[in-house]
């Protein structure tokens, strides 16, 4: 897999049937190791050993409901409250991060309300703090890390 913009993290990867399955230590299982999973992996590791988000906080491809259509958040990072703090859009390093992923990561923040809000194409990161009451984002250097958030 291609190197990304995140530190480097020891995963575990495994051979099956001539695939190769990553293990995802949220969902407790082998994945199949694509390359949008590439990303989605390095940024749940990025927010555990980076920003030091419980991993008891986070779900990935969690189920919501947007206009009567089931959608799969690729990460969601809850407050000690359960409450959706943290909504990241991962998408493949192909794939060019444009005002497509913006609108859907908003639409599905209509759902959750989460406070900030990343998109990641593991080459590119954007972090935005949600503004609720202009119904607007601000764009970040970086999302906070936990101990100041809690």
């Amino acid at each position: 897999m291609q190197p990304l913009n995140f530190p480097a993290y020891k995963f575990k990867i495994k051979s099956n049937e001539n695939k190769y399955l990553i293990f995802d230590i949220v969902r407790k299982k082998y994945v199949s190791l694509t390359p949008e999973e590439w990303v989605r992996q390095h940024c749940v590791w990025f927010l555990i050993e980076e920003k030091k988000y419980p991993l008891s906080l986070i779900s990935v491809e969690r189920k919501i409901t947007v206009n009567n259509l089931t959608k799969r958040t690729d990460i969601v990072v809850y407050n000690q409250k359960g409450l959706p703090y943290i909504l990241v859009e991962c998408k493949a390093p192909s794939v060019k991060i444009t005002q497509v992923s913006f609108d859907q990561i908003a639409r599905y923040n209509l759902k959750l309300n989460a406070a900030y809000l990343i998109v990641t194409n593991g080459l590119n990161h954007f972090y935005c703090k949600m503004n609720f009451e202009k119904e607007c984002y601000t764009f970040l250097k970086e999302i906070p890390e936990y101990r100041r958030v809690f």
